[in-house]
């Protein structure tokens, strides 16, 4: 008969060289995803620019959007960091429930990395994983038109102008892009926004974020981009 002892000493002895094993192959797997296809292809292929149509759209057709650009660095055709600015602007006048205006004109940026998830990397085209982290700086004019006081039924008003507020956020996103001809492409992206930190002043909650959209702790949206290699 084998004593207790020696069975408790090899379940142990068995278990830490599996949690070895699992460590070892979650490791290796990470740095193959980490990796750059090895090939003929040189690693640095040049810069790309990029502009958003569907913030341009939303300027023409709401009270609020963004002109927005990028310049993305390609690394083998596999690996793109990248750098997104805009101003975002919004005038939202009048809202139906509560009659508050509200306007704001800022920057934002965006910095974060793209990887071609495609086995054919060197194709016309692409189909992107891709992480950002945003940050925009900006500041507030809120207003209430003359209104009757619901107690003493006087006209009343209030507004704010110049609040400074702030927020951070982090962007996941699929996004395709194919080669029309020659250095255009065009391409699309689907992105989660999930809000990191915010300050919006005295204000309680502003009512849209430059570069996020309308405020809350998550959104999704999209960009539609004419992309130009150079």
């Amino acid at each position: 008969m084998i004593p207790r002892g020696y069975i408790s000493t090899y379940i142990r002895r068995a278990a830490i060289s599996l949690l070895l094993l699992v460590a070892a192959q979650g490791a290796s797997a990470q740095l193959k995803f980490f990796s750059i296809q090895k090939d003929s292809i040189p690693l640095f292929r040049g810069f790309a620019v990029s502009f958003d149509l569907v913030g341009l759209a939303q300027m023409q057709l709401s009270d609020n959007g963004q002109y927005e650009a990028a310049l993305r660095v390609n690394l083998h055709d596999e690996w793109f960091p990248i750098v997104e600015a805009g101003i975002g602007k919004a005038r939202h006048n009048d809202d139906p429930v509560t009659g508050i205006s509200y306007n704001t004109t800022a920057p934002y940026f965006r910095i974060g990395i793209d990887r071609n998830l495609l086995r054919k990397k060197h194709g016309p085209y692409r189909l992107y994983a891709g992480l950002r982290y945003a940050f925009t700086s900006y500041k507030v004019d809120l207003a209430r038109d003359v209104f009757p006081d619901p107690v003493w039924q006087w006209d009343t008003s209030f507004g704010v102008k110049g609040e400074p507020c702030s927020q951070h956020w982090l962007e996941v996103g699929m996004g395709v892009d194919a080669k029309i001809f020659g250095p255009l492409h065009l391409g699309w992206s689907v992105r989660y926004k999930l809000r990191l930190a915010h300050n919006d002043g005295i204000i309680g909650r502003t009512w849209y974020v430059p570069g996020f959209g309308k405020a809350g702790g998550s959104r999704l949206g999209g960009t539609f981009n004419v992309i130009i290699d150079i």
